[in-house]
């Protein structure tokens, strides 16, 4: 039996593969970042062609340091930053728009002309999304609409579009030369595109929303054995996996029960709650989507609360503020005072997601005095990725009446052992890393080894979950509710900002 498995995770800052043998412990890591292009305010963009060609050298990277025999590569599983979309000439193979990430605010404007037209609660009803920039529906009809002839290219069967997931499997399967167009389930869901009962594209969307049939790809399941890779470093192998980032991550943390959620903590925070077979519309401001859907069976649905900036800010706090050199001295910075010193940091870049779904809020520093140094702007930064993840939990336990327990979380900020023990403070329950961080990853590779045959069973996974390391809440119960209380005041501070 073939031993071992290849995740590819299309990340919004860099593209991985790591290789994971049978036991889901990491055998090597090839990483490569690319390039953030902001050619306007608001505006995101990656080239898609840097990002498959770094995902060819980061491959090789990881089978190079790996020192494994292709022979034994049971599979390929994919996961990928979700809503950024790319469109691309399906004769040459080229990108005809950079992809448009999902940060970006260039289709604020369409959104609020979709809202005064009284479309939001249809199409919610429809996808368990609310419009917002944020999906990626509006920013292909973007493209189409400003792309010299790119709308009658695509009319003409000419153009293809898709999510990352998509990009790469088009270009692992050949390209121009058979490349299959497919997508899963759950970046599907986040196209506002598909319907969420039928698992398939929805006619009354599509004309909404201006959109060619013939430019979609084909949704498929979240595990299934979809074709073989033609590309050299992995010939042969099969693709057998395909998950956006957050519920990859789920996956990857055993998450098969309803009521079991997971929050991960990277350029964005995204927490999702398993809520079985049957989808949960939100009255609390989250996001009903698609779990996973494995194989034949039946599809499970999460709620989600997604949070835009989390890494993102200590990364401008690097390069735009430059009150540090590197992102890993924001815990020490942060130690060198007691506090916050009463300061907030609202990082409303492009908005604020769930659960407040505000396009016209904008970036605030509340609570500034000649008291406050960078320590504070440091602490206030780590600080506000845990306020939002408060928000968010308390919206979660509104809809699903269920009170959590604890919270299993991953990515990379969890390294951060002052923002993890603060984490679990303000949200007064446990806060709990496995063993193994990399669980966006690791849920491709579950994915791709259920569909073919390295486990074959949910319980097996569950077998390998590992507790890495537990933070107990120590914070008085009234001094929590003074600080969210405060985190409130900031919250409103930055609404209204943008007409």
């Amino acid at each position: 039996m073939s031993s071992w498995l290849a995740a590819i995770d299309q990340g919004t800052t860099s593209s991985r593969c790591i290789v994971f043998d049978g036991t889901g412990t990491i055998v090597s890591i090839g990483q490569q970042e690319h390039r953030q292009i902001y050619p306007r305010p608001g505006w995101v963009e990656h080239d898609a062609v840097e990002i498959w060609r770094n995902t060819e050298r980061v491959i090789a990277d990881a089978l190079n340091k790996s020192k494994l025999s292709l022979h034994d590569c049971a599979g390929i599983g994919i996961t990928n930053q979700r809503e950024t979309a790319v469109a691309w000439n399906k004769r040459t193979g080229a990108p005809i728009y950079n992809a448009l990430v999902w940060q970006d605010t260039r289709v604020n404007d369409a959104v609020a002309r979709y809202a005064s037209e009284g479309r939001g609660d249809g199409i919610r009803a429809k996808t368990g999304l609310p419009l917002a920039s944020y999906f990626s529906a509006l920013k292909l009809q973007w493209v189409l609409d400003n792309v010299p002839s790119a709308r009658i290219a695509a009319e003409r069967g000419d153009v293809l579009f898709g999510t990352m997931d998509t990009w790469l499997v088009w270009n692992l399967t050949g390209g121009v030369d058979g490349g299959i167009h497919i997508t899963d389930v759950t970046n599907a869901s986040r196209t506002q595109l598909m319907n969420l009962q039928t698992l398939d594209w929805d006619e009354e969307l599509l004309s909404a929303f201006r959109i060619p049939r013939a430019v979609l790809p084909r949704i498929v399941s979240s595990s299934d054995v979809y074709a073989e890779a033609k590309c050299t470093a992995l010939q042969g192998v099969p693709i057998a996996g395909i998950l956006g980032d957050q519920q990859s991550a789920l996956v990857g943390q055993v998450c098969f029960e309803p009521g079991e959620a997971k929050n991960t903590y990277g350029t964005g925070c995204f927490m999702l709650l398993n809520t079985g077979t049957t989808p949960i519309v939100s009255k609390a401001g989250l996001l009903t989507t698609l779990a996973y859907r494995f194989g034949a069976e039946p599809p499970r649905y999460a709620l989600e609360g997604s949070i835009a900036i989390a890494g993102a800010l200590v990364q401008w706090l690097r390069d735009n503020l430059q009150i540090i050199k590197q992102s890993n001295e924001i815990e020490s910075l942060a130690r060198s005072v007691t506090d916050n010193g009463d300061v907030y940091i609202v990082p409303a870049f492009s908005g604020l997601y769930a659960p407040y779904w505000r396009e016209d809020a904008r970036g605030v520093v509340a609570g500034l005095t000649r008291f406050a140094n960078r320590g504070h702007l440091a602490r206030a930064a780590l600080e506000s990725t845990a306020y939002q993840t408060a928000d968010v939990l308390a919206a979660m336990e509104r809809d699903s009446n269920i009170k959590m327990t604890a919270l299993r979380v991953d990515g990379g900020m969890v390294a951060n052992e002052l923002l993890m023990q603060f984490q679990a403070d303000v949200l007064d329950v446990p806060v709990v890393r496995p063993q193994i961080a990399e669980t966006t990853a690791l849920g491709a590779a579950y994915a791709a080894g259920l569909a073919t045959g390295v486990w074959s069973n949910l319980d097996q996974l569950r077998s390998q979950w590992r507790e890495g390391r537990r933070w107990m809440p120590q914070m008085p119960g009234q001094q929590r509710m003074a600080l969210l209380s405060a985190w409130k005041k900031a919250v409103e501070r930055s609404f209204g900002w943008v007409s």
